[in-house]
């Protein structure tokens, strides 16, 4: 082996090619292999269109109210289940976040078992008093967060009781407590 070949393999053993890599790379051109997804090379697959924004609109307004509308669109577009409408000022509302403002258990249920994504307004609507606690043991200043148009937490939970979610009353009992606790 003289001294160019010796440098030659030298270095390209320090980029990780191998002499016979390097030959076919000075040789004629090659096909590329396409790459396959593996565990360590992931590709993600092709994004579908984006969903008609009227559409979208539609949907959250069906939420606020219509539980037979908002059971036909998802069906006919599986898509919406967390689509957000943007009403403008930074006011995004997903299907989920109308059903839990509006105090609709009926409509949030149904999204939950299609994979809604739940946050703490809609858990304080359901009554779900141990998650409200948790959350907010870990997130306090959420205890004065708003969800979608600016209405409170505690809205949230005074509405599912308004409208029959009994659970819903201790959310509220604990949110009023909070409250009276930190104003002392």
């Amino acid at each position: 082996m003289d001294r160019r070949t010796f440098a030659l393999s030298g270095t390209v053993t320090l980029l990780g090619l191998s002499a016979k890599g390097l030959a076919q790379q000075t040789s004629a051109p090659t096909t590329p292999t396409p790459v396959t997804p593996s565990a360590g090379n992931s590709q993600a697959p092709p994004r579908p269109p984006a969903l008609a924004q009227e559409m979208v609109k539609e949907f959250v307004i069906a939420a606020h109210g219509n539980l037979e509308k908002t059971k036909v669109m998802l069906a006919a577009e599986p898509g919406l289940v967390n689509a957000t409408w943007d009403w403008g000022g930074g006011d995004f509302e997903q299907a989920i976040g109308g059903a839990g403002h509006m105090g609709r258990k009926d409509i949030a249920d149904f999204l939950i078992s299609q994979g809604a994504r739940m946050d703490i307004f809609v858990a304080a609507m359901l009554g779900d008093l141990d998650l409200v606690k948790a959350w907010l043991q870990a997130q306090p200043h959420q205890a004065t967060a708003r969800g979608p148009h600016g209405i409170p937490l505690l809205v949230h939970a005074q509405m599912g009781a308004k409208n029959g979610v009994k659970e819903a009353s201790g959310v509220v009992e604990f949110l009023q407590s909070m409250a009276a606790s930190q104003k002392a």
